[in-house]
């Protein structure tokens, strides 16, 4: 058995290390490093612990363990001294997500003990774009309005539905899933096209930080598709990010999504990584 040292739990006081170590690659670590970058590290703001594994001063790979699990610069070792930690703990999240060796190594480690998972997306490119889109944008997608969250949010629950495969409305009745797509239309990060009060397109920039940020949700009526909403609207989205957010434009999607894949392409993005997610 590989020997490790163990991961400890971060604090405020490990801010500027776990940034310098989150910006050695801004688009695999946009997600975590909004987080830090926003709340900081304490457990309440950061809604979960951060660990770290190396000395202080020398920190190799983190681990955010919130809602999400999400290994960062992880090798076997760190990630070998994070399944330690989070079997010990017990499953509190509802995902793992990363890069694929990180995530797949992590999994072998838990699942047997956490037991099996919902689903497993073995790969998911990583797709940036840093530059001008190679189509023209949608003139008709903007920002959403707060007036509009209740034309928004059937859209939203739409598509959490159809891409994860569970409603968002399970649980709590949706209440963090409004509260969530409230927050980002209240900070000018949700984006649509809107007719006669009916959703055609739909996205959100739901990661920021000044070196990248990285749009989720993206969204066309499915009455609607395969008549270029989904290229023109991403263009849209693309060209307001990158001039109110971040140089680089990010986004993930499952590997056997080809028109996604293909709508992303034709926009200006190429693959950069492979992620990976397991889903419970």
């Amino acid at each position: 058995m590989l020997r490790t040292s163990a991961s400890r739990v971060l604090d405020d006081s490990d801010r500027d290390e776990v940034l310098a170590l989150l910006d050695t690659d801004p688009v695999a670590n946009v997600f975590v490093s909004s987080r830090v970058r926003a709340v900081g590290l304490n457990p309440a703001r950061l809604g979960g612990q951060m660990w770290g594994f190396g000395p202080r001063g020398a920190l190799v790979s983190l681990c955010y363990a919130g809602a999400n699990m999400v290994p960062v610069n992880a090798g076997p070792e760190a990630v070998h001294a994070f399944a330690d930690r989070a079997r010990r703990q017990g499953r509190r999240c509802s995902s793992i997500v990363g890069p694929v060796d990180a995530v797949s190594l992590l999994w072998e480690r838990l699942e047997p003990h956490w037991g099996r998972a919902r689903a497993v997306r073995w790969a998911q490119p990583v797709m940036a774009i840093s530059r001008k889109p190679a189509v023209p944008a949608d003139p008709w997608v903007r920002r959403v309005r707060p007036e509009e969250f209740d034309v928004l949010l059937p859209a939203c629950v739409a598509m959490f539905t159809e891409e994860v495969g569970v409603s968002p409305n399970l649980g709590d009745g949706g209440a963090l899933y409004r509260t969530r797509v409230a927050e980002l239309i209240r900070i000018g990060r949700s984006y649509a096209r809107i007719e006669d009060g009916r959703v055609v397109f739909k996205a959100e920039v739901g990661a920021v930080t000044p070196q990248a940020c990285q749009i989720q949700g993206v969204w066309v009526d499915p009455e609607l598709r395969g008549r270029g909403h989904a290229v023109a609207g991403m263009a849209a989205v693309v060209e307001a990010a990158r001039e109110c957010f971040a140089p680089v434009v990010s986004l993930y999607v499952n590997d056997y999504n080809r028109s996604a894949r293909a709508v992303y392409k034709k926009v200006g993005f190429a693959e950069v990584d492979t992620f990976m997610s397991v889903l419970f």
